[in-house]
């Protein structure tokens, strides 16, 4: 782990970010995608949002991305975005911003307040949705579904660590959303079989 991490400007944690995914996150063999289907490869996301290094340069990465737009949360579907979105939030408290974080279940709870949607995210507001890699889109869509329906969010952005050029930017642009991807597999400079 590098001892300047602070210090480190938004365009050195990408670099940083790209060199964690190729060396702790790409995987190669035979794999079931969430959306059921078949690939050769695996970008397996939490070695690098669970990581301390790598959480930290893709919550710089986003907070950095998110300062021109006039959001107030990031959050989305559990698991996967949890730990993006409360690092971002920290990351962001730390530069001076507030941002909180919210989580999506999978389901809403049968117990307690039954909500869907957890955490400090006021009804109306302007949020960024994130994931750490996306195929086909659909956590994601879902998220913003029950974030839309429980608390009204206005979905400003959906950013993902990772594209999988499988589907998802498209999927969000027919349903009106904004995306971008810190990186695309085609980015990360692999020549892959996209089965």
């Amino acid at each position: 782990m590098r001892d300047d991490l602070a210090a480190m400007s938004a365009a050195q944690c990408k670099q940083r970010l790209r060199e964690l995914i190729l060396e702790k996150a790409l995987k190669f063999g035979d794999f079931t995608l969430a959306s059921g289907a078949k690939s050769s490869y695996y970008i397996d996301g939490r070695q690098v949002t669970l990581d301390g290094e790598g959480i930290y340069c893709l919550a710089r990465c986003l907070v950095d991305r998110l300062e021109s737009e006039q959001v107030t949360a990031v959050g989305g579907m559990a698991l996967g975005a949890d730990p993006i979105s409360a690092a971002t939030a920290a990351v962001a408290a730390s530069m001076g911003r507030k941002l909180d974080a919210f989580m999506v279940r999978k389901e809403p709870k049968s117990h307690g307040t039954g909500n869907q949607v957890e955490g400090p995210l006021e009804s109306g507001a302007p949020v960024a949705m994130v994931e750490d890699t996306v195929t086909t889109g659909g956590s994601t869509l879902d998220a913003i579904a029950a974030v839309e329906r429980e608390r009204q969010a206005q979905v400003v952005l959906v950013v993902a660590m990772v594209d999988r050029q499988q589907g998802a930017a498209e999927a969000f642009a027919r349903a009106g959303y904004r995306f971008e991807a810190l990186f695309t597999v085609e980015e990360l400079g692999v020549t892959l079989n996209r089965n």
